[in-house]
């Protein structure tokens, strides 16, 4: 590679540079058989600089590494940074427990090199799902955001731009209130490779995992999933009352009260039965039952994050514990 003839077999090489950009260099010294060490940056590279039989500089600047080259005692490669683009992945991972997330999900995770990662999700897994990525807490919490929608959205452009396989990690599906789209806009602008793998969306799954039907014949025939970030019109709320099918809330634990008015005054039922499933399809989910009019008050148990079923099915997981024989050993629904 450099005039010299090096036997690489079982030598441990030290790559320092971008880990996306050295991607293809790595695979290179890997397929020789070497053991590798990775440095993104300059001191990094000189803590491991001793373990090193070889010290190979691969980055698009690699004037950073200078005095790394400097206080090398071992033999001293420069290999070209790849100068292919990138690609970004949405991947919806699901409502929240691992084994519900795909297996294209698991596939893309493991073959990540940079992840942005939602508060909601697998996250806490990563670790184990995306052993060689960098990780990138993008998550949002209600009123305070670490990086705003578009610094995501240019934090994973230049990434891909650079080479590395991005992946936006999202709960539920990200084009369900996931701004989704948003990010497909953003890279398709910027001419990188863009792909939406679905997930699970707790809109369903969570009432499911509850007992809860969004649908059950005889009871309903339609439901409407609605995001409770901002309160709703009073139009809105008319429109939902009216239409007399399941109304799914998500992100609406905030804005709760408001609704729960809101739709009294419009003519709904004080008696109609509601729920709210907070985590669901984790081993911490938890269930309340209560009539509209007290679905505020039922909500104060609860927490983020938190699906509300409001319509006739939310009463349905009841119905079935109360005409249980009371001798059954395990009773059909936790009634949480």
């Amino acid at each position: 590679m450099i005039g010299i003839d090096l036997e690489l077999s079982q030598c441990m090489v030290l790559i320092a540079g971008s880990r996306s950009a050295s991607s293809t260099t790595a695979e290179r010294f890997r397929a020789e058989g070497c053991t590798l060490l990775f440095a993104e940056d300059a001191p990094r590279a000189l803590e491991q600089l001793g373990q090193a039989g070889l010290l190979v500089i691969c980055d698009p600047d690699p004037q950073r590494f200078e005095q790394v080259v400097a206080a090398a005692k071992v033999p001293v490669l420069r290999a070209a940074p790849s100068a292919a683009t990138g690609s970004i992945t949405l991947l919806g991972g699901g409502p929240g427990a691992l084994d519900l997330m795909t297996l294209r999900g698991v596939r893309a995770l493991a073959e990540a090199q940079v992840v942005f990662a939602d508060r909601l999700g697998p996250s806490e897994h990563l670790s184990v799902l995306a052993p060689h990525a960098k990780i990138i807490d993008a998550g949002k919490l209600p009123g305070h955001h670490k990086l705003t929608q578009r610094q995501i959205e240019a934090m994973m452009i230049k990434a891909a731009q650079a080479g590395a396989k991005v992946v936006r990690l999202k709960g539920g599906d990200p084009f369900v209130f996931g701004r989704g789209f948003e990010e497909v806009a953003a890279a398709t602008a910027a001419k990188i490779p863009v792909s939406v793998i679905p997930g699970l969306s707790s809109c369903i799954t969570v009432p499911a995992a509850a007992g809860i039907p969004v649908t059950a014949r005889g009871v309903n025939t339609m439901f409407t999933v609605v995001s409770g970030h901002d309160p709703l019109t009073t139009g809105q709320l008319e429109h939902l009352a009216k239409l007399g099918g399941t109304i799914v809330i998500l992100m609406g634990m905030g804005t709760i009260e408001q609704t729960v008015s809101g739709l009294l005054q419009v003519g709904m039922p004080a008696d109609m039965p509601c729920a709210i499933v907070q985590s669901g399809t984790t081993q911490v989910q938890s269930t309340s039952h209560a009539p509209l009019s007290k679905l505020a008050a039922a909500a104060r148990s609860h927490s983020n994050p938190a699906v509300i079923v409001i319509g006739e099915v939310a009463d349905l997981p009841q119905s079935l514990l109360n005409a249980a024989p009371h001798t059954s050993a395990e009773p059909i629904l936790e009634n949480a």
